[in-house]
């Protein structure tokens, strides 16, 4: 079970490292190079940078309030 742990761990770590690449390289270095060039055609629009991010802080700080509202409920349904 180790090795398994190790190897999904192993997995998530790549993943992340990816994807904060990519954005790091779509954030910081794309402005900078010519609309023209080959290498912007494997990123999306400027604009889907800022956009994704707060999409997913919206998404994620939502499930966050219904999962704290719902402990909050099923707590005072315990204690009545």
């Amino acid at each position: 079970m180790e090795l398994a742990d190790r190897a999904v761990g192993f997995f998530l770590s790549l993943i992340s490292l990816s994807i904060f690449t990519y954005y790091t390289f779509w954030v910081v270095i794309l402005p900078f190079v010519e609309s023209d060039h080959f290498i912007q055609q494997y990123f999306l629009p400027q604009e889907y940078a800022v956009l994704i991010p707060v999409f997913a802080a919206v998404v994620l700080l939502s499930f966050l309030s219904i999962f704290i509202g719902s402990v909050m409920l099923k707590s005072k349904k315990k204690k009545a």
